[in-house]
């Protein structure tokens, strides 16, 4: 029930969004219409579109994908004709009179009381929208579609989607309500009704250029990014904490202890679900009574999860003398991070010497009823849950919750200053006030953006070119296999081109099967980044793809700005899974 209050929540926030300006025009164009038999159908028919096309794009494989494409092109023409409609029905008439009667009629259809063609039309023009409705993926829809890619379908997949669209439905209800009295003074009071219905028609065609352009889910996506981002995540950690009763514990040893002001959030599951265990023998919740534990939810690849590790590491070793156990929880977002090898090499790299539980099955993940990358949950003396946080950052807080357990556990130490660990490369900070561009899969399953100037062929070699690509879009150059999760290059000097917006730009890649190392060389702005060069390149733009990891290859040593980014591989079998920033 707390999910579906989230995700109906994150629904209702996307009115805030600038990515729905797009699909405004289709709605307010039935302001002032009867509501039940105009606006709630159409608004019931992008509510189910919606549900059903991310449904089966989160679970239905490239099949899904293609035919939401076809669809979207059915929904531009109908729409454009709909603006055409409500811009001249005169003129439309002599260029098609056939489809733009059509139009014309969807436009018109509430006019009859009661009418089964009514409410069809309006049903039409709703499902067209929804097939049109690209909401930015912010925190609240990003858990949804995570949840639905790693459970699958089954009814909570669907049901949180369809709690997402309810929650935008509502918004928009109550707006088109509003407008539409305001449309109705306007039109008793000036008397121009006809040109406040043109208008309205050249917004529909606005609409239709914008999302035709893919401005929607290009330069609005970025917006939104840095606008709703933080809000969607405080409406998350305020849901999900449970309150209770404040309650004084007894330290390990039996001695009265100062009383936490943390609430209980309930008994903390077992760990017994682990595939295997590194840096450490399998631990039990017997074994861990009497000590403060800080749970971490990770995967290797996972930027976020990469630049806390630098502050998990020194909690670890600040208060391991004081009853503090960090553990590590390994579950994977990729195929390749479910390879023991792979996380062993990661953790070695990472400088990781705390206990890692490898959750290949998600057993721990669904133990704590998880959701996130990186997550922390604490436990205290007793095995209660007191403390969580999702996400990065909040340092200083989590480091208090720290202290303030310990301290109830019995032991004497004094609050310090918090840690302040000295991270470079990936695991620096982000630089959040100049981030503009988001995570962006290349595998088709999540694949947006796509500016190639062919379309994805899905498990199948194909040859793409791609010129300057808009930003937050991307394309691939040579010739390439795009699978569900990443493409694969097949032949030598293939590339990738990205025009981004922040001060660090990172990409999971792998070499083939085989592991052969793969070279490559960088360009920003067609140029070698010399200064702006990330961890894993020189000031030439050189580097090798030696394992599958989170590679740094730019780091803007300068002002932040907008950059085109381009990455040529002078071998074959580069395999490429996603874009990160900071």
């Amino acid at each position: 029930m707390t999910f579906l209050v989230i995700a109906y929540l994150g629904g209702a926030l996307t009115i805030l969004s600038p990515c729905i300006l797009p699909i405004l025009p289709f709605v307010f164009a039935r302001a002032g219409q009867p509501f039940l038999r105009s606006t709630l159908p159409l608004l019931a028919g992008m509510a189910a579109t919606f549900c059903a096309v991310a449904t089966l794009a989160a679970v239905g494989g490239s099949w899904a994908i293609s035919a939401n494409e076809y669809g979207r092109f059915g929904a531009l023409a109908l729409l454009a004709v709909f603006g055409v409609a409500l811009v001249s029905p005169h003129v439309a008439s002599i260029i098609t009179r056939p489809v733009v009667d059509l139009g014309n009629r969807l436009a018109n259809a509430a006019g009859k009381p009661g009418s089964m063609p009514a409410v069809a039309g309006s049903l039409t023009l709703g499902i067209a929208t929804g097939l049109l409705w690209a909401p930015c993926a912010g925190p609240i829809l990003g858990l949804v579609l995570t949840g639905a890619a790693l459970k699958g379908a089954n009814l909570e997949t669907s049901l949180l989607l369809a709690a997402y669209a309810a929650g935008a439905v509502t918004s928009l209800a109550v707006a088109i309500l509003v407008g539409g009295r305001v449309f109705t003074a306007m039109k008793r009071s000036l008397g121009f009704s006809e040109r406040i219905r043109q208008a309205l028609g050249a917004a529909v065609l606005a609409g239709v250029a914008v999302i035709a352009l893919g401005l929607d889910t290009g330069f609005l996506a970025q917006i939104s990014y840095a606008n709703t981002a933080s809000f969607e995540q405080q409406v998350l950690d305020r849901l999900h904490t449970t309150k209770a009763p404040e309650v004084e514990t007894a330290a390990a040893d039996g001695a009265a202890t100062a009383r936490s002001s943390l609430p209980i959030e309930g008994k903390a599951p077992s760990l017994d679900g682990a595939v295997e265990w590194l840096n450490s023998q399998p631990l039990t919740r017997e074994q861990l009574h009497g000590k403060v534990v800080l749970v971490d939810f990770w995967t290797y690849s996972c930027i976020n999860c990469i630049r806390t590790i630098p502050y998990v590491r020194a909690w670890a070793e600040k208060y391991r003398d004081q009853g503090l156990v960090v553990i590590g929880v390994h579950a994977p977002e990729f195929a390749f991070e479910k390879k023991i090898d792979n996380v062993r090499q990661a953790v070695a790299g990472f400088k990781i010497d705390y206990p890692v539980a490898i959750d290949n099955d998600y057993r721990i993940w669904r133990a704590f009823d998880n959701s996130y990358w990186p997550a922390h949950y604490l436990i205290d003396a007793k095995g209660q849950i007191r403390y969580h946080h999702f996400g990065e950052g909040d340092y200083r807080q989590t480091e208090e919750a720290i202290q303030d357990l310990l301290r109830e556990a019995g032991s004497s130490a004094s609050a310090t200053e918090p840690v302040n660990p000295q991270a470079t490369g990936a695991e620096a900070g982000a630089d959040i006030g100049h981030i503009r561009s988001g995570e962006t899969y290349i595998g088709y399953r999540q694949a947006r953006n796509f500016a190639s100037n062919e379309a994805i062929r899905t498990d199948m070699p194909r040859d793409y070119s791609v010129a300057t690509p808009a930003l937050n879009e991307w394309g691939l150059s040579g010739s390439w296999t795009v699978g569900a999760e990443a493409a694969a290059l097949d032949a030598a000097d293939g590339g990738i081109t990205y025009r981004f917006n922040a001060r660090d730009l990172h990409l999971v890649l792998g070499p083939d099967a085989a592991g052969k190392p793969v070279r490559f060389q960088v360009t920003i702005d067609g140029h070698p980044p010399g200064e702006d060069h990330g961890a894993d390149t020189d000031a030439e733009g050189n580097g090798a793809i030696t394992s599958t990891r989170l590679y740094q290859l730019v780091r803007q040593s300068g002002t932040v700005e907008a950059r085109t980014f381009a990455i040529r591989f002078l071998d074959p079998g580069v395999q490429a899974y996603a874009f990160t920033f900071g």
